[in-house]
C-alpha cells in the first residue's frame, strides 16, 4: 500500500522542484534560520550537498529532518529512485547545513557520512520522528504521523528510505549556508542614496 498515487507523487515532485529551488535561494542569503521559524507547520529544512553519481558536481537537495538523540536522520520520501538517494549511496561522504541562531553561532555546516538504515529495528520510531519533522510535506503524502498507529505508518513508509547522517567534522569557510549574505550590505549601500535622493524630492 502506498501513501499516493502516481499522478499524485508526479505533483509532488514538480511541486518540490521548484520549491527546492526558492529554500536553496534563501539558504544562501543567510536566511536558513527565517525558513525554520514555524517547524510545526513548514516542517524542519536542513540542506543536503552530495556528490552527482555520474558527473562527480556537487549538487545541493534541501531535505526535512529529525534530530533523535543527537543523532541526524532524514528519508526520501520517493525511495530508491530519489537522484540524491543515488547520489548518496554511490558517495556516501556528505555536508550538511543545519538552521542554527545567530545568537547561537548562526548556522551549522559540518561534513558527515550517509547511510541506509531501513533495516533498523527503530525504523517505525525514527521514521515517525522524521514525519513530524516534515511538517506539511507529509500530510501533502497523505500521511498523519502523529495519529497514524504503527502499523499504518509502516504500510504507507514501507518504500520510503531512512537515512541516518553521523557526523565527521565542522566546515568553515567559502561555499556553505550564507555564502551569499554579502548581497544584503550592498543592496543596501545602492539602495540608500536612492532612497534619501526620493525623500528630498
Amino acid at each position: 500500500m502506498s501513501a499516493m498515487s502516481k499522478k499524485t507523487e508526479q505533483v509532488l515532485r514538480r511541486t518540490f522542484k521548484y520549491l527546492n529551488k526558492f529554500m536553496m535561494t534563501m539558504w544562501r542569503l543567510g536566511l536558513g534560520s527565517w525558513l525554520n521559524a514555524w517547524p510545526e507547520k513548514w516542517g524542519q529544512i536542513m540542506v543536503l550537498a552530495h556528490t552527482g553519481r555520474r558527473t562527480g558536481i556537487k549538487r545541493y537537495t534541501p531535505l526535512n529532518f529529525a534530530i533523535v538523540e543527537g543523532e541526524l536522520y532524514c528519508t526520501a520520501g520517493f525511495g530508491r529512485i530519489a537522484d540524491w538517494y543515488r547520489n548518496m549511496m554511490a558517495v556516501p561522504k556528505v555536508e550538511v547545513w543545519l538552521p542554527g541562531s545567530k545568537w547561537k553561532g548562526g548556522d551549522q555546516w559540518w561534513a558527515g557520512i550517509a547511510e541506509d538504515i531501513s533495516g533498523s529495528e527503530d525504523r517505525i520510531f525514527l521514521m515517525r520522528q522524521v514525519l513530524i519533522g516534515s511538517g506539511f510535506a507529509a500530510y501533502a503524502a497523505g500521511i498523519n504521523p502523529i495519529k497514524m498507529s504503527d502499523e499504518e505508518l509502516d504500510a504507507v513508509s514501507r518504500e520510503y528510505r531512512l537515512l541516518h547522517i553521523q557526523r565527521a567534522q565542522a566546515l568553515t569557510g567559502l561555499g556553505g549556508p550564507g555564502d551569499l549574505a554579502w548581497v544584503w550590505p550592498v543592496a543596501a549601500m545602492l539602495l540608500l542614496p536612492l532612497a534619501l535622493f526620493r525623500r528630498r524630492r
